[in-house]
């Protein structure tokens, strides 16, 4: 028997021979066969054929059946890494402290913060009064209120003007859709109004009594109407403030730094346009700042009688200007940071003297703060060359101290304050790993691979120290590469778990997100998507050549839109992976494209092109993993999926791994598994979703120890 020896020891990569048995006997379980009805679908004199086009009926028993059995074939299948499985449980979960709170910031003369107490799965949000003898005040305990139900989700909150009344959305159901409720903080009693099928908190007026909210279209999902409420009424008398009649468009709402307006934002892919109202006046109308133009996208912050304005009109990289509040068209825009080639800026934040900008450039976010007495600036400096930092709770205009957080692959999550006059740095809080971790033992560094077309893709990668690059560690790489959303290197306890098994873990920085500039991203979506997918196997193929890995113990991973990545790969090289691992995957492309009734299609047709149009109906049907599965040996596929989805609805995971297990030659196994009671995020609360991570990382350890065994 042929035997396969990595790094670390195999009792150390599997921990012990009694966690997963080699003795597993066989069984007559089998995974369900999806009953085959064709459907035929013709557009541009072209017919696709859909055989699993009937599972697209959430309410059909027949289909839920289905989806059990698939559930139950799984869970069989994996039987054998049952204490497996609970053994990474366990190792992730004692990560987490259990008696944890947040770093407070200062709002309106309170303190806020959120805090856990030990196996509670939900936060509970408190304040305290910015007093020498202050109190702790809890504003929701969402423990409580989570009781009897399989999926809760606090999404968000907004106090009012005096601090007296908490609004907040509650999802149930994981399908992001969501109810406003109100709770006086001053009597801890519950207000009677209730509004239903919304968009996340509403912005309060100054008259601590009105409400601005968004509302969802019952079927699309769309947030396509702004709405407002009066405390003490019903919610079906509600006025609508704002109806955005283009399907191509979104809505949504935000309160100015300065607290002087309320904004209401339109958006798409490529185009926004904003309006104003000041917030002392509810009852008065929207003013337009710009009107939308294509290809224009604006965002906007208010501050002492001047609209600064984050735009990439004549500017693809984005520039910042100011303007006067009395003259908001883009003719008067007047520029402070003009575009720069190599730069490209992500967002601002506003201050009394200051203004801070995130800006990315090779491949790194850096924060530029900006005096706004003579607009001169400079870059705090933030350590390792690979990482991620972002902006955390500013919410204190009139205040000199930014606060951001920071983290890398090897450097737990941080925040910190900053005095942008003294250039002071204070580390408020690094989240606890347990007393076993150092990040010392472990190493990261960025590399680089070079694509088809001769373009340099930035690689990411971490690993435990002491590694030898011979070919036989495991690989897990991941990738997104969509709606220019930028991948960056961040800490993960949860994969402690599997550098400690001795794995290689890689993020391929593909073409499609803005990780090199906002060409990076024109360069990965529409006629040019597969970008995405060669830049991925071209990562892939680097680190094998590089003898970080070889195929046979290389697994990738992709979620959402980073499915889609992953489905198209696995049909593009699947000689160059062992296993997949396919989260709530978009893999039915042009299927769910030409059906404007699934939420956000026709907002995306920027991002993916409009199948209607025949040039990109046949680049999209080239590329669709759905459309593009043929008869060949398959890789090991772990798919994931949400019953309540309302980004990737569930029958596309479940249509792809039929159709996957008709046409596969080999034995590698395929498994779905369908989160019966939540939606695209998963489970909810703070240890529940790592018995998602657990299976997971069973499969791939099981899959190794198949390979081993050969």
């Amino acid at each position: 028997m042929k035997k396969i020896f990595f790094n670390l020891s195999l009792a150390a990569l599997f921990m012990t021979t009694q966690i997963l048995s080699s003795c597993v006997e066989e069984n007559e379980n089998k995974p369900p066969q999806a009953q085959k009805i064709p459907k035929e679908l013709k557009i541009h004199s072209d017919i696709r054929i859909d055989n699993y086009y009937w599972l697209n009926q959430r309410e059909n028993q027949k289909v839920i059946d289905y989806l059990k059995a698939e559930n139950e074939y799984t869970t069989k299948s994996l039987s054998h890494t049952e204490a497996l499985q609970s053994k990474i449980f366990d190792e992730i979960t004692s990560r987490i402290k259990p008696r944890d709170k947040s770093v407070p910031f200062r709002d309106n003369g309170y303190y806020y913060y959120q805090r856990y107490e030990p196996q509670q799965e939900q936060p509970i949000y408190c304040r305290y009064v910015d007093t020498v003898e202050a109190k702790e005040e809890i504003m929701l305990d969402v423990n409580k209120m989570a009781l009897g139900f399989p999926f809760f989700e606090v999404e968000d909150y907004s106090i009012s003007p005096n601090n007296d009344i908490i609004a907040f959305s509650v999802d149930t159901l994981g399908r992001r859709k969501y109810e406003i409720r109100f709770k006086n903080l001053s009597t801890g009693d519950m207000l009677t109004d209730i509004i239903p099928d919304c968009g996340g908190a509403p912005v309060w007026s100054n008259d601590n009594k009105t409400v601005f909210y968004i509302k969802k279209d019952p079927e699309t999902l769309r947030e396509y109407k702004v709405c407002k409420h009066v405390l003490g009424t019903s919610y079906t008398d509600d006025i609508d403030v704002f109806i955005e009649e283009d399907e191509a468009f979104d809505v949504d709402l935000s309160r100015s730094k300065s607290e002087k307006y309320i904004f209401i934002s339109s958006y798409s892919t490529l185009s926004t346009e904003f309006q104003y109202l000041d917030a002392s006046t509810p009852n008065g109308d929207f003013k337009l700042i710009n009107k939308r133009e294509d290809d224009h996208e604006y965002f906007v912050e208010h501050s002492e009688g001047q609209f600064y304005i984050l735009t990439n009109k004549n500017a693809k990289n984005f520039k910042f200007c100011a303007t006067p509040e009395n003259k908001t068209e883009s003719k008067y825009w007047k520029d402070i940071i003009s575009e720069q080639e190599n730069v490209l800026i992500e967002d601002f934040d506003v201050f009394e003297d200051f203004v801070v900008l995130k800006q990315r450039s090779e491949g790194l976010i850096k924060l530029k703060v900006i005096n706004k007495s003579d607009y001169s600036s400079y870059i705090i400096k933030l350590g390792e060359d690979v990482y991620e930092t972002w902006l955390k709770d500013n919410y204190e205009y009139n205040s000199d101290t930014l606060r951001y957080g920071y983290s890398s692959l090897t450097t737990p999550t941080s925040y910190f304050n900053f005095n942008m006059k003294t250039k002071e740095t204070v580390l408020l809080k690094q989240k606890e790993v347990g007393p076993d971790f150092s990040s010392d033992n472990y190493e990261s560094k960025r590399l680089f691979a070079t694509a088809t077309d001769g373009t340099k893709i930035p690689i990411s990668i971490v690993y435990k120290k002491g590694i030898i690059l011979n070919s036989q560690n495991p690989l897990l790489i991941y990738g997104y590469g969509s709606y220019g959303y930028s991948l960056d290197a961040y800490f993960m306890s949860s994969l402690l778990s599997l550098l400690d098994r001795g794995f290689v873990y890689a993020i391929a920085h593909v073409r499609g997100g803005q990780e090199m500039g906002r060409k990076w991203y024109d360069d990965g979506k529409l006629l040019n998507k597969k970008n995405t997918f060669t830049d991925f196997i071209a990562c892939t193929k680097f680190l094998q050549e590089k003898k970080y890995s070889k195929p046979e113990i290389t697994f990738a991973e992709g979620g959402s839109a980073g499915g889609l990545l992953v489905g198209a790969v696995v049909n593009m090289a699947p000689e160059l992976y062992t296993g997949i691992i396919a989260e709530v995957p978009f893999v039915d492309v042009i299927t769910t494209m030409l059906d404007k009734s699934i939420p956000l299609t026709t907002s995306e047709f920027d991002e993916w092109g409009n199948p209607e149009v025949k040039k990109y109906y046949k680049y999209m049907l080239s590329y669709s993993p759905y459309d593009q599965i043929k008869k060949m040996s398959y890789p090991s596929i772990f798919v994931t999926a949400g019953l309540h989805d309302s980004q990737v609805q569930y029958w596309e995971p479940a249509k792809w791994v039929a159709k996957l297990r008709e046409y596969n030659t080999s034995e590698n196994p395929i498994y779905l598994k369908v989160n019966m009671d939540a939606g695209h995020g998963g489970a909810s609360g703070r240890y529940e979703p790592y018995k998602e991570t657990a299976l997971s990382y069973a499969f791939m350890l099981d899959v190794l120890k198949k390979y081993s065994d050969k």
